[in-house]
């Protein structure tokens, strides 16, 4: 992507892309939903979900007066955020509930992004906010996968072709809004187990003095409306192809 000015750069960013073929948005939410459900490729891409997750957390600090303290990325996927303020609250109430939910959350963002055809606006907000992230991560692990998701994304959207571009980020989204969803099953299901006593849903239950399945049931209810709406905004570039046809 040749960028002569300022302007063209403004443009670029902001003027929209041509519609995608209705296949390739049909072929990646295929591909989304394969790797957020086949557990080899669920393992590795997991990551993302997690960046995600940890930034809706961190996210939701800082917009209820809370002070950050850092980010921690792992290599098995898990997180931690720390911020400081008072133990309880609506403030340590929203950082605890801005994680499960925040996966889908920018999938249903990514979604209207390209239904507006913003295609390299959306990879181009994704490294600003990873960048953004990458301020505050604790661990060398969690720089190292920012700063190679980050340079994944910035190179497709500098180098790409424009349909290399749609793909990448059809895919992305539709992987989001399929993976928002898993981990509320796998969090349940350690629960059930006694094995995360001390879940964002059990933090919670101490926090509002609400039952931690109550929580557990808005993380799931808050994911799968974002899935049918994203959803529905992604396979409306899908669809009027299939009735011109």
């Amino acid at each position: 992507m040749a960028i002569d000015s300022v302007n063209d750069l403004w443009d670029t960013l902001m003027g929209a892309q041509p519609d995608p073929p209705g296949l390739l948005v049909l072929v990646t939410a295929v591909i989304g939903l394969v790797v957020a459900s086949f557990r080899p490729l669920w393992r590795v891409a997991r990551n993302a979900v997690t960046i995600a997750h940890e930034g809706g957390h961190a996210l939701a600090a800082l917009l209820t007066g809370r002070k950050l303290r850092g980010i921690r990325l792992e290599f098995d996927t898990s997180g931690l955020t720390l911020s400081a303020g008072r133990p309880t609250g609506p403030g340590m109430m929203f950082t605890l509930l801005g994680g499960y939910i925040a996966p889908s959350l920018v999938g249903l963002g990514g979604a209207w992004l390209l239904g507006g055809n913003r295609i390299t606006l959306l990879l181009w907000l994704v490294v600003v906010l990873l960048l953004l992230m990458l301020i505050n991560i604790r661990n060398v692990f969690g720089v190292v996968s920012l700063v190679v998701t980050g340079a994944i994304v910035l190179a497709v959207s500098w180098y790409a072709t424009p349909q290399v571009q749609a793909a990448f980020a059809y895919a992305g989204v539709w992987f989001l809004l399929f993976g928002g969803v898993r981990p509320v099953f796998e969090l349940q299901k350690l629960r059930s187990r006694g094995r995360m006593p001390e879940s964002d849903a059990d933090q919670l239950a101490g926090v509002t003095h609400i039952p931690a399945l109550f929580w557990v049931g808005v993380f799931l209810v808050v994911d799968l409306t974002a899935l049918v709406v994203g959803g529905f905004m992604l396979a409306g570039q899908w669809l009027p192809s299939i009735s011109a046809a």
